[in-house]
């Protein structure tokens, strides 16, 4: 690279972050997703047509796209507003157990129970992070996200998580998503979910600082949102003007 190329590079401006929603444009992505998750309710992934969407959600289809660029984005987008909304109605009503590691399993099996009232829904957003690019990363990311912060709040943590109880974290992650695969496929009983939750939960306890069990400790009643740290290098999430 030339002196001069270096120069023009340096030169050059960082791209403007994506200015935040105005309330009508929030008033209109809720729509969208409320249209969304009402029509996967009722017959799930193909049922979400995105003509439809925008029809039933009183938006042209060309905005829909703007806010949505596929199917995929959009169901991903709507599993990540049924999770924040989880999410409000856990720290409201957390966890009863005094065991970190039963704690998390107590709050997964709520969120799998909300999940399982609306079969063709969660089914439409399952299929969709299976099905999703990488042009949906940020959405996905932002969907684990919320998992993860769901897990730390349960955990009931006096810090930031160590290095290990995040690693411990990502594996409940990843059980609790292939549990509710496999439940949605009919290869596995609720019992069996129910099981398979509280087994690996017990990673928690097996990567407490010090290898102390952490029932009966001190801190180990929740003290308010545990700080999240996301993923390195993770993208803003964009939203459309206009």
């Amino acid at each position: 690279m030339t002196t001069e190329s270096k120069a023009s590079k340096a030169a050059k401006p960082a791209l403007p972050a994506s200015p935040p929603l105005t309330e009508r444009q929030e008033a209109r992505r809720r729509r969208i997703l409320h249209t969304s998750a009402k029509l996967a309710s009722r017959g799930g992934f193909d049922a979400v047509q995105m003509r439809e969407v925008a029809e039933s959600s009183g938006v042209a289809l060309g905005t829909l796209y703007r806010y949505f660029p596929s199917k995929v984005h959009l169901l991903v987008a709507t599993m990540q507003d049924q999770l924040q909304h989880m999410h409000e109605t856990l720290r409201k009503r957390p966890p009863s157990e005094q065991d970190p590691g039963a704690r998390v399993a107590q709050t997964l099996m709520r969120a799998f129970r909300a999940l399982q009232r609306e079969p063709h829904l969660a089914d439409a957003m399952v299929r969709a992070l299976t099905f999703a690019d990488r042009s949906v990363s940020p959405e996905v990311d932002t969907v684990s996200r919320l998992t993860t912060a769901i897990i730390l709040d349960a955990m009931g943590l006096d810090g930031p998580p160590t290095p290990e109880q995040l690693s411990a974290v990502r594996v409940i992650e990843h059980t609790w998503h292939s549990a509710l695969i496999t439940w949605l496929s009919g290869r596995a009983s609720i019992a069996q979910v129910k099981i398979d939750i509280e087994t690996v939960c017990r990673l928690i306890d097996v990567t407490a600082p010090g290898g102390e069990r952490a029932t009966g400790r001190a801190g180990s009643r929740p003290r308010g949102p545990t700080p999240l740290t996301p993923p390195v290098g993770t993208p803003p999430h964009r939203c459309p003007r206009g």
